[in-house]
C-alpha cells in the first residue's frame, strides 16, 4: 500500500512530518510513504530512506490561503500533487496536516465523491473517559456548516462502517446529537433526520444523545450537521485542555504539599493526559470520497503523524472505502432503476 504526504502541511512541517513518517516506517513495511514538498527541507530530517519516496515541488499551500483558490491556482503545491498520486492509483490514501478547507476541497475535486454520496463529511475518533466504550466517532465536524437531514442519514451508514470494519466494534450504537433525549426535540433538521435514522435498517439507531453524555461512552457513533459538531469538537478539545492548566496551577499554587502530591499524581495525570489526547487515536478523516483522506491538526506533532498512519494502515487493511463504494454505488444504481421504472409505468 502507498500513502501520499503532504510533507509540508501543517505549522511544524517538514520536521514533525518527517520525523512522524519515520517512526510509521520501521512499523509498518507493507507500506510506501510518497512525500511531496521540498527536496532538501524533507532531507535535513529524513535519516532513512526505506520505503520512503520524495517527489519535490516548490509550492505549498498556506494555512491563510484560500480554500478553493488555492486548490484551483497553485496545481503544483504539495497537498494537491499528492491528492493527484491518489487520483491517478498512484498511491492508496492522502494525509495531511495542512489547510483544512484546502484539504476538503482537494478530496472533492480531485479525488472525487462516492457516487450516492451527496456531501463527505470530516470524522475524528474521540475519547471516552467512562463507560464500556474507549472511543467514538462524531460526524460532521466541519466540512459542511448546512446539512441536510439526508446527509446526516449518510453520516450514520458512513461511521457505522468505519466503527465497525475499522475499529471492529460489533453492530454499533448511532446517536443523534440533539438539546435533549426526547424524540420529538430539536428543530426541524434533527427531527426530520431522527425519522431518517430511526427507519434505516442498515444502522443501530439508539436516539437522540446530548453533548454532556459524549465522553461517558453513550453511543459508538455521533451524528450531527458540520456547524455544531465543529463546535463540540471545540468545546472537548478546549475543556481538555483546560482541565489539565487548572490541575497544574493547583499542583504549583499549593505549596510544598500540593507539589509532593502532585509528584505522587504525576503517573496518575500523565495517563489522563493521555487519554483526553484524541490525537492517539489518529486524525479526522474526510468520509465520503473515493479514497481515505486523512487530516490531522495543524500544529501535530511526530507522534501525531505516527499515530493518524496507523490508522490510515487500518483503513486500506479494512477495505472499508472499497466496501463503501460498491454499497452507495449499487444502491444509487437501484434508486436509479426505480425511478426509471416508475416513469415507464406512468
Amino acid at each position: 500500500m502507498r500513502i501520499a504526504v503532504d510533507a509540508m502541511g501543517g505549522d511544524n512541517a517538514p520536521q514533525a512530518i518527517v520525523e512522524g513518517v519515520m517512526m510509521a516506517a520501521k512499523e509498518f513495511h507493507d507500506v510506501e510513504f510518497i512525500l511531496f514538498g521540498k527536496e532538501d527541507a524533507i532531507r535535513t530530517y529524513l535519516t532513512d530512506e526505506t520505503n520512503i519516496k520524495i517527489v519535490h515541488t516548490d509550492e505549498k499551500i498556506n494555512s491563510d490561503d484560500d480554500p478553493v483558490r488555492a486548490v484551483r491556482r497553485k496545481k503544483n503545491a504539495s497537498m494537491i500533487l499528492a491528492a493527484q498520486a491518489v487520483k491517478n492509483k498512484e498511491a492508496d490514501a492522502l494525509f495531511s496536516a495542512g489547510n483544512t478547507g484546502a484539504l476538503l476541497t482537494a478530496g472533492l475535486l480531485i479525488i472525487g465523491r462516492i457516487k450516492g454520496i451527496d456531501r463527505p463529511g470530516l470524522m475524528p475518533t474521540l475519547p471516552v473517559v467512562t463507560g464500556a466504550n474507549q472511543v467514538f466517532n462524531l460526524m460532521d465536524v466541519g466540512a459542511n456548516a448546512d446539512t441536510k437531514p439526508e446527509n446526516i442519514l449518510q453520516y450514520a451508514i458512513l461511521a457505522s462502517y468505519y466503527a465497525k470494519f475499522v475499529r471492529g466494534v460489533e453492530n454499533p450504537s448511532v446517536g443523534l446529537l440533539n438539546n435533549g433525549t426526547e424524540e420529538n426535540k430539536g428543530n426541524d433538521v434533527t427531527k426530520r433526520a431522527y425519522a431518517l435514522l430511526a427507519a434505516e435498517k442498515e444502522i443501530n439507531f439508539i436516539g437522540n444523545v446530548e453533548a454532556r453524555e459524549l465522553l461517558n461512552g453513550v453511543a459508538d457513533v455521533v451524528v450531527t450537521d458540520g456547524f455544531t459538531g465543529n463546535a463540540v469538537l471545540k468545546t472537548i478539545e478546549g475543556t481538555a485542555m483546560s482541565m489539565m492548566k487548572l490541575l497544574k496551577n493547583a499542583v504549583y499554587d499549593s505549596g510544598i504539599k500540593g507539589k509532593l502530591g502532585g509528584a505522587l499524581l504525576k503517573g496518575s495525570l500523565s495517563e489522563m493526559k493521555d487519554k483526553l489526547d484524541y490525537s492517539r487515536y489518529g486524525g479526522a478523516v474526510l468520509f465520503g470520497v473515493k479514497a481515505p483522506v486523512v487530516k490531522t491538526h495543524g500544529s501535530t506533532e511526530k507522534e501525531s503523524v505516527y499515530f493518524t498512519i496507523r490508522q490510515i494502515h487500518e483503513m486500506l487493511n479494512s477495505h472499508v472505502i472499497d466496501d463503501l463504494v460498491t454499497y452507495f454505488e449499487s444502491k444509487a444504481e437501484a434508486e436509479a432503476i426505480l425511478v426509471e421504472s416508475k416513469k415507464e409505468t406512468e
